[in-house]
């Protein structure tokens, strides 16, 4: 039911509390709890999804600079086309 807690040992701890805090302020302690572990749990659920969401933003950033860096070695192997900008060395010439 509860990890390793069985039906006995609830039962045990419900009488326990029960004496302890008496049948008044039982009901109240019981609501009190509730609410402690739904906000808990929410704010749990909360720190997952923010979690998840940078985890997310990171890789998109990450492939977003790979994309940059491969097109600007892309861009930076383009064949010169203006004559200043061929070495007169490297042309062969033809006769």
């Amino acid at each position: 039911m509860l990890g390793s807690i069985g039906m006995p040992e609830l039962i045990i701890i419900f009488f326990i509390a029960l004496i302890f805090f008496g049948p008044r302020k039982l009901p109240e302690l019981g609501r009190s709890l509730g609410k402690s572990l739904a906000e808990f749990k929410r704010a749990t659920n909360e720190l997952k999804s923010t979690l998840e969401d940078e985890i997310r933003l990171e890789e998109q950033r990450g492939t977003l600079e790979a994309s940059k860096a491969a097109s600007t070695s892309a861009s930076s192997a383009v064949v010169p086309t203006h004559p200043a900008e061929i070495d007169p060395h490297s042309v062969e010439h033809s006769a």
